[in-house]
């Protein structure tokens, strides 16, 4: 960016915080600088934690100084549910929200994690910077936030336990996982024998130290970056579910911004969360060796039986009509056939 545009920047910004009452320009800035909150759950050595940084710096050193977004993780402002709060009032910026805590606003958010419906990582890409994630970009919108166009990568969720290894869906009954908020989760779960309980990520070590539940599932990153190796006996290899993030935003907030402020940050954030996927797809094939490194058991066992478990409960059923016909085929284009 050239010093021109640079100072246009500055003179955009500094006129529109005098009119903007509710947005705050901090009293030892110069004119025209500008900050944003960033607010997660993710652990501080996690990669949407690492990649949010990133693009503060990039955001900073592009706007030459005028833009600043102050990057809060480990739920350092609140739950999950409190940040989404956050966001929808104004209080907040931005957010990186999990589909299933999106879910509770825009139902579709969570069909992106239909239980073993990706063969393999080849078409999720291309469907969710496409026409499924249309969907659910659509539905956000819908419910008065916005959205960058490119979502952040979690990867393929794994089962950890401190009791037994998940090899087929029989070790599943009488089994207490913890799951995210979100009726997909609980549903799934459910549907092979276990025991769902919801229970905020930053309470999750915790409970799993204190038996308060046998298991957890997450991508193998989340799993290394939180410790759970500490208070966990096994890594069972289900890829379950693949999961990812939307980065969110307030809309409140963000049709008050300039087009200037919107469009540079809008693109550094969709330049990163490319990077962020190629990284997190190194992070969690490696992280498999780590972890077996760092103690745990790890297995892989077969889908097929898991997935006629979910065909012969219902499950698949269930969600093609909760989601409707048309995002299913949307979905079973990139897919193949799931139910």
């Amino acid at each position: 960016m050239g010093s021109t545009r640079r100072s246009v920047l500055t003179s955009s910004l500094a006129a529109s915080a005098l009119a903007w009452g509710g947005l705050s320009v901090p009293t030892n800035a110069a004119p025209g600088q500008f900050k944003l909150k960033f607010g997660s759950d993710s652990p501080e050595g996690s990669p949407v934690t690492f990649h949010m940084r990133e693009v503060a710096k990039k955001v900073q050193e592009a706007s030459a100084g005028s833009i600043e977004i102050g990057v809060f993780p480990n739920s350092q402002l609140g739950s999950s549910t409190d940040m989404l709060a956050q966001v929808r009032s104004g209080a907040l910026d931005m957010y990186v929200i999990s589909p299933g805590v999106l879910s509770t606003l825009a139902p579709i958010a969570t069909i992106s994690g239909v239980g073993y419906c990706w063969p393999s990582y080849d078409n999720i890409w291309p469907a969710m910077d496409g026409e499924v994630g249309d969907y659910v970009r659509r539905s956000i919108r819908d419910v008065g936030l916005e959205v960058f166009d490119r979502a952040w990568a979690l990867g393929f969720r794994q089962v950890t336990s401190a009791t037994r290894p998940i090899t087929t869906p029989a070790d599943f009954q009488g089994f207490k996982i913890r799951v995210l908020a979100g009726s997909l989760w609980t549903s799934l779960f459910t549907a092979l024998g276990a025991g769902p309980t919801t229970i905020n990520f930053a309470e999750l070590y915790t409970s799993l130290q204190t038996k308060v539940v046998d298991g957890q599932e997450n991508p193998t990153s989340v799993i290394k970056s939180a410790k759970f190796y500490e208070v966990q006996k096994y890594l069972s290899l289900t890829s379950h579910m693949w999961d990812m993030n939307w980065l969110i935003i307030s809309q409140r907030l963000w049709r008050r911004y300039p087009a200037d402020v919107t469009s540079l940050v809008s693109r550094i954030v969709n330049e990163q969360a490319l990077i962020q996927r190629e990284d997190v797809a190194a992070q969690n094939a490696k992280g498999i060796d780590d972890l077996r490194t760092l103690g745990l058991a790890v297995n892989t066992p077969d889908a097929a039986p898991f997935q006629e478990k979910l065909r012969a409960s219902g499950f698949y059923k269930e969600w093609k009509e909760k989601f409707g016909a048309a995002a299913w085929a949307a979905l079973e284009k990139y897919t193949g056939p799931i139910s």
